[in-house]
């Protein structure tokens, strides 16, 4: 049996059949309980790209989840906004519709003192004005569905390799920057977003106080459902693969502690680092408390959790 601290999902759409971007205060409150047993003591729902209304709709849902926690629940910290301030030529899933320059009056009118981390392109704020509002509200700024090779004025790195500029080696993109650079780097280490010997080869290079595991789970993720309406299309489980209709990937069908397992089971990474890196990284990088101890068992699954 092995102890280790609550696990912290700062990348997550959704889990249980619940989705964060539809879902009510009281779908939201249970998402937090079912994630707390999954070893969970802290997460950031993660808003998509879409309309500012809705936007603003589901900052307010959050908020009102956020008010009405039980102490013996996987916490909300803050909103992850991942756009709708992003590069159209990395949108991924994304709706291209509702992607908006980088203008910080624009984002003036879903501001919100919850959000804690906001995904962008930050190659598009052509005079810094944007991302320096952003840091002047002490809001982590992440480098991603992105083109930029400078990321110099950015926090971290939103889910390596995925919907960003590409390793090359003559030339320096996001990834080469990502792993270069000593900031703090997200990574979907499902087997499917990454392959592993990319995973094996990540894990060389990247400062293990830096990595940061996330699960960028869907609703679909530990749910019995094979396709669902996000982001404006259907999004199919093809045997654990979310994709859309043009086969493009989604989010993950896994959770932290899938991804911890994986890892582990497949010697990709010390069962110790990856509980570092979906835990203790995070709980330092974002100032949490953890109120959770985790009992793992032999097959590297969790046997209990327990609140402290």
């Amino acid at each position: 049996m092995k102890i280790t601290q609550g696990l912290v999902e700062q990348h997550i759409h959704g889990a249980f059949g619940i989705d964060f971007m539809q879902c009510s205060v009281e779908e939201l409150l249970q998402a937090a309980d079912m994630l707390s047993e999954k070893g969970v003591t802290a997460f950031f729902p993660a808003i998509m790209t879409d309309d500012t209304d809705t936007i603003k709709e589901r900052i307010n849902i959050i908020k009102k989840a956020k008010s009405k926690q039980k102490k013996h629940s996987a916490q909300i910290i803050g909103i992850h906004l991942e756009g709708p301030f992003i590069n159209p030529e990395k949108a991924g899933i994304h709706e291209k519709k509702y992607i908006l320059p980088l203008n910080k009056d624009l984002f003036k009118k879903i501001e919100d003192d919850i959000i804690k981390i906001i995904t962008i392109a930050p190659e598009l704020d052509l005079t810094g004005e944007f991302l320096q509002y952003l840091k002047s509200k002490n809001i982590k700024i992440s480098a991603g569905h992105t083109l930029a090779s400078d990321l110099s004025k950015v926090n971290q790195v939103t889910h390596l390799y995925n919907a960003m500029g590409a390793f090359s080696h003559r030339d320096v993109s996001t990834v080469v920057s990502a792993l270069y650079y000593d900031i703090y780097t997200e990574i979907i280490a499902d087997s499917l977003h990454v392959s592993d010997k990319v995973l094996a080869l990540t894990f060389k290079i990247k400062n293990i106080e830096k990595l940061l595991l996330i699960s960028d789970a869907l609703p679909l993720a530990h749910c019995n459902k094979k396709e669902h309406i996000f982001a404006g299309q259907k999004i199919y489980n093809k045997e654990g693969k979310l994709v859309n209709e043009y086969g493009t990937i989604a989010g993950s069908s896994s959770l932290l502690c899938d991804i911890i397992k994986n890892l582990a089971d497949k010697n990709l990474l010390k069962f110790e680092d990856a509980v570092k890196a979906a835990s203790s990284n995070q709980i330092k990088y974002h100032n949490i408390n953890n109120n959770l101890k985790v009992y793992w068992n032999d097959l590297n699954q969790i046997e209990k959790t327990e609140f402290i």
